[in-house]
């Protein structure tokens, strides 16, 4: 990345630590390429916040400030010595208390792109699937009518 895009980065993320938490930033804030199944992640041991840059690129800047409130919750809970993790009881009312999102959206371009589509000819039930499926042999599982490929 960038050194410029670093430096906004930075600065990005310290404004919304001022904004919601009503406490500076003081640590280290990075992009990294690697990410490829999370939107960001916070290591305590190196105090450090990674984001994944695809959602900068792909994503409204909303979903990134989403991304980086979430984990300025790890961050702050942290260095607070309360409990940081996603099961913690502190960690899902700050998430609350900020307005951050639980979870981010997944990357349009990792979703899967499925190649079977199948329905159900009693309850029209749709199911998407990798590979093909004998209906012959199965089923639909709500009310067991008959399946036909799309």
């Amino acid at each position: 990345m960038n050194p410029m895009l670093e430096k906004d980065l930075y600065q990005l993320v310290n404004q919304l630590s001022e904004t919601y938490f009503n406490k500076p930033f003081i640590d280290k804030v990075c992009f990294n390429s690697r990410l490829r199944t999370t939107g960001g992640r916070y290591i305590p041991s190196k105090r450090l916040i990674e984001l994944n840059p695809k959602y900068a690129l792909e994503f409204e800047k909303e979903e990134l400030i989403g991304i980086i409130k979430h984990e300025l919750c790890h961050y702050h809970l942290h260095i607070e010595g309360k409990g940081y993790q996603h099961r913690d009881k502190d960690f899902r009312e700050l998430l609350a208390k900020t307005g951050s999102p639980r979870h981010c959206k997944p990357l349009p371009s990792q979703q899967k792109r499925y190649r079977y589509t199948y329905e159900c000819q009693k309850c029209k039930t749709v199911y998407k699937r990798m590979r093909r499926v004998d209906i012959t042999r199965y089923r639909c599982g709500k009310c067991k009518g008959k399946l036909r490929l799309i």
